[in-house]
């Protein structure tokens, strides 16, 4: 098969483009054919050797948790797929290898789910990652109807995706961004503020009362949280270890193919929907990790595999 892999840490310029063996399907696991992948920072960091302490690796390894895809093959003991199915998943495995950036892969059962037939394959493989980071922070954080939420970094790929999902609870969503993506949040339901200094006394102009719970998407923001939250509020982050010194949660999406079709369910209720910026040809993929590496997308970057 085709696809992209590296055979050492380094920069997007030890990406190389060939043919690799086709993955095996072990017992309770699935073949996918790729339609398509995404692109997340984690991807690159784990190129650049910033995970190391974290995962095992195997070279040549093939980046990409994110994927869209159609069943190819079944292993024994897999009666929830058959070949046909249409699915996604969230594909991070205890060792980095078999990614998605690439024609075939494979993965256990648990951690698939059925496709969103209102999502096209580009946007259904931006959904797991973002969307189950989103989903799961805000779950951990037990956020209800009701409720003021504070999102920082609400433009980014998660982010947006973590709007929705308030929104669908029924929260009232406060998130951060700067003004040039502000009409992108309110399109998504959001009261935007602009980040940066003076933050807290922004977002206490439209919650004087404080917010009950604070998503951190961004890191860095520990000060201006614990400045807005309420006594007894809820705050977690995806990207600051620190938040725990402060009563709060440091989490990481987990692959819960259960939580994913949760997810996948609320796209075709029409609730969640992803904004693709640009999509490449798995060829491209160099450029799409230069251009993710930016940080200045405002929606997914997505390789598609023809």
């Amino acid at each position: 098969m085709k696809a992209i892999s590296y055979a050492s840490y380094g920069d997007p310029s030890v990406l190389e483009y060939g043919d690799l063996p086709m993955p095996k399907v072990g017992p309770g696991s699935v073949l996918i054919r790729v339609k398509a992948a995404a692109v997340n920072p984690v991807d690159w960091k784990i190129m650049g050797g910033y995970l190391d302490p974290l995962m095992d690796i195997s070279f040549p390894a093939v980046p990409g948790w994110d994927v869209s895809g159609i069943i190819e093959r079944v292993g024994i003991d897999v009666p929830e797929f058959a070949p046909g199915d249409e699915v996604i998943a969230y594909g991070r495995t205890d060792t980095v290898r078999g990614g998605s950036f690439a024609e075939y892969m494979a993965l256990p059962a648990s951690i698939v789910a059925r496709k969103p037939q209102s999502l096209d394959w580009e946007q259904a493989a931006g959904l797991p990652l973002a969307g189950l980071t989103a989903y799961q922070v805000l779950n951990r954080l037990e956020l209800h109807a009701g409720e003021t939420v504070l999102i920082h970094g609400g433009a980014g790929g998660v982010g947006t995706l973590g709007i929705q999902v308030a929104k669908a609870k029924g929260a009232r969503v406060i998130a951060t961004a700067s003004p040039r993506n502000h009409e992108l949040l309110r399109s998504l339901g959001a009261e935007p503020v602009a980040y940066g200094e003076g933050l807290p006394a922004r977002v206490l102009e439209l919650a004087p009362d404080g917010v009950d719970v604070v998503a951190d998407f961004v890191g860095g923001v520990v000060a201006d949280t614990v400045a807005v939250l309420k006594d007894g509020g809820r705050h977690a982050s995806i990207a600051d270890a620190s938040v725990e010194e402060h009563g709060g949660t440091w989490m990481w999406a987990r692959p819960v193919g259960a939580d994913l079709q949760e997810l996948a369910d609320l796209a075709d209720a029409g609730k969640v929907t992803v904004n693709v910026a640009k999509v490449f040809p798995l060829q491209e993929a160099a450029a799409a990790f230069a251009l993710n590496m930016e940080g200045h997308t405002a929606g997914k970057i997505a390789l598609r595999i023809e």
